[in-house]
């Protein structure tokens, strides 16, 4: 008897996966819209440029997980004869989206810093403290819900490393609050901004880097394609391989096309499904196209290109 699946089984397919992450995206949407309300009032209200950088980031995650959510309800839509792979890379132009605007912000948030570094303003310690220990709960709410499909799917991480820089923008907050209320010190709001920001640049030049790979149709980072080229030497009856090309049209979904040289292709009716199976099987790629070639031999000259010989002459 075959098994069904439950609740509480995960989902095999990147169609599954896409749909699985636009659900919670929507969530996380709610979650983080609300919040950033409370946390600009808050950050405003205590002059803090910590919490006012972390609702402005917070601003963009509103937009960007609207962007991603929207993005997986396109790459559901199906081919067509002008669109042959669908919207499927959507995704990656939302994911390339979302990291160049996690650039500007940081940019913008480095700049605001070195203004309060040389013009200290007076803060708030409490008030910050208790709005940035709200955000650091709800964001990791946030972050727990992305948790499970960000590593298949380029545009919900895009969307966890959002929430992340959130996450991490709360946990800045709530220390720069401590040492205002301890000390006094109002400049660690400024320093601790600059520390966030550092680390918002640094994941979003990864996203960014990591988008423009596939949209250049790279080779993936996790297939070595001199293995690929190796595995589909060992297949009896492949003599040469040429033309190979590994690229990935989204997340999640890895294609593959190849030349195959073959002295008698008649002699190997099996070469290309054996092909498909070692490289769905090795490398987890699904979308395979194989042509196979016959040995090129030289072609016999024609009677005009043939030397002519004379004749011996007829008596």
């Amino acid at each position: 008897m075959s098994a069904h699946p439950t609740g509480h089984d995960h989902p095999h397919s990147a169609a599954d996966v896409r749909e699985l992450g636009r659900q919670r995206l929507l969530l996380v949407l709610a979650l983080t819209a609300a919040f950033m309300i409370v946390e600009f009032a808050g950050g405003w209200i205590a002059n803090s440029l910590a919490l006012m950088a972390d609702a402005g980031h917070m601003l963009s995650d509103v937009a960007a997980l609207a962007l991603s959510a929207l993005a997986l309800r396109f790459a559901r839509r199906p081919a067509t004869p002008e669109k042959t792979y669908g919207y499927l890379r959507t995704e990656i132009l939302a994911a390339l989206a979302n990291g160049v605007a996690l650039v500007v912000i940081a940019i913008l948030i480095f700049s605001q810093a070195w203004h309060r570094l040389r013009v200290p303003e007076p803060v708030a310690g409490a008030l910050m403290l208790a709005v940035a220990a709200a955000g650091l709960l709800v964001n990791l709410a946030a972050a727990i819900l992305l948790h499970g499909t960000a590593a298949h799917s380029l545009n919900v991480r895009a969307a966890y490393l959002h929430v992340l820089g959130d996450l991490v923008g709360s946990v800045g907050a709530m220390i720069a609050a401590g040492i205002i209320l301890l000390t006094g010190w109002v400049t660690a709001d400024p320093i601790i901004s600059i520390v966030v920001a550092g680390l918002i640049l640094v994941s979003s030049w990864r996203l960014v880097r990591d988008s423009v790979d596939v949209l250049l149709e790279a080779t993936p980072r996790h297939i070595d394609l001199a293995a690929v080229r190796r595995t589909i030497c060992e297949v009896p009856g492949v003599e040469e391989i040429h033309d190979l090309h590994v690229w990935t049209l989204t997340s999640g979904v890895v294609a593959m096309s190849a030349h195959l040289v073959v002295a008698d292709p008649l002699r190997h009716p099996a070469l290309s499904p054996e092909v498909h199976r070692r490289m769905h099987e090795r490398f987890g790629i699904r979308h395979v196209t194989i042509q196979v070639d016959p040995r090129p031999v030289y072609p016999l000259r024609s009677r005009a290109d043939a030397p002519t010989t004379p004749r011996p002459d007829s008596h």
